[in-house]
């Protein structure tokens, strides 16, 4: 099994005709994945590799079927392509997206609340079920069919301990990225609570950065709640307070987002915790034997 993404997921690309859209759309329909329409307003009637494009969401989801978004939209257009993806009920909503407003995202946060679509990003890598579906822009041919969950704000993290765990013999569920920005959808916990409630998932691998406090909150959770064994790294360690480092959500102010604490929490819930990201796949091994 998976989660949020299998066999039967039908994608709809959000910004299809856009030149980073085509290509990942390309990518991931490469991979795999069923990509049943596109859209782009002032655009729809026409098709790209045989993919039909809409004006609007409602319309997509209508004709096809879809229950999956795979949103490529610039900035500016970004979270209202959200609100459009809630709008038709889809599922899921995948928000590639770099550089949303804040402000922007902190009206869409509370609309996605109150629908019935999971949003994962924006700013983030999506999310791969090995060889079955990918919806993003993750190296497919890294991940290997497996029990190992993945949840991380770091695309580039992400490949690296997939790969590590690939190497290791471990292959992957589902790697969810979140994004790294300060308001995204589905967090830590959100992802964790799905994968303890898969019965193909056998241990989860975590992967934080500086800046907010999301893996303390996901530490105690983890505590109280995971039944699987749960390893991790914190990026970020030698930061400095007050710069943002990388992601937009990466930065240490008011005292609180240092990775030193965020370490402590994790080791206080039970995670073993990789102390470099050349020991992601060791930790997990470290961790499936302990449990």
């Amino acid at each position: 099994m998976s989660i949020l993404i299998d066999a039967k997921s039908k994608v709809i690309v959000q910004g299809i005709t856009g030149r980073t859209g085509l290509f990942h759309t390309r990518e991931c329909k490469a991979y795999g994945t069923n990509i049943v329409g596109g859209v782009t307003p002032g655009k729809g009637g026409i098709h790209v590799d045989g993919i039909p494009v809409f004006d609007t969401m409602e319309e997509a989801v209508r004709v096809t079927g879809g229950n999956v978004s795979l949103i490529f939209v610039p900035p500016p257009g970004a979270a209202d392509a959200i609100l459009e993806a809630c709008e038709a009920q889809v599922d899921l909503a995948v928000c590639i997206t770099e550089g949303v407003p804040v402000t922007d995202m902190v009206m869409t946060r509370q609309v996605v609340a109150d629908s019935k679509t999971l949003l994962i990003g924006p700013n983030c890598p999506g999310l791969i079920t090995p060889g079955v579906c990918k919806v993003g822009i993750m190296p497919g041919y890294i991940h290997k069919p497996g029990k190992i969950g993945v949840v991380s704000r770091s695309g580039t993290l992400t490949y690296e301990a997939v790969k590590q765990l690939t190497d290791a013999g471990l292959g992957q569920s589902t790697c969810v990225g979140i994004g790294g920005d300060p308001i995204i959808g589905m967090k830590f916990i959100d992802v964790l609570q799905k994968f303890n409630e898969d019965p193909d998932t056998e241990g989860v691998l975590l992967i934080g950065e500086i800046g907010g406090t999301a893996e303390e909150e996901a530490a105690a959770w983890v505590k109280k709640n995971m039944r699987k064994p749960v390893a991790a790294f914190i990026a970020g360690l030698t930061a400095p307070p007050g710069r943002r480092m990388g992601h937009a959500g990466a930065i240490i102010s008011g005292g609180k987002g240092r990775a030193e604490d965020k370490i402590k929490a994790l080791k206080d819930g039970g995670v073993t915790v990789a102390t470099s990201p050349t020991g992601m796949g060791q930790a997990m091994q470290k961790a499936l034997t302990r449990a």
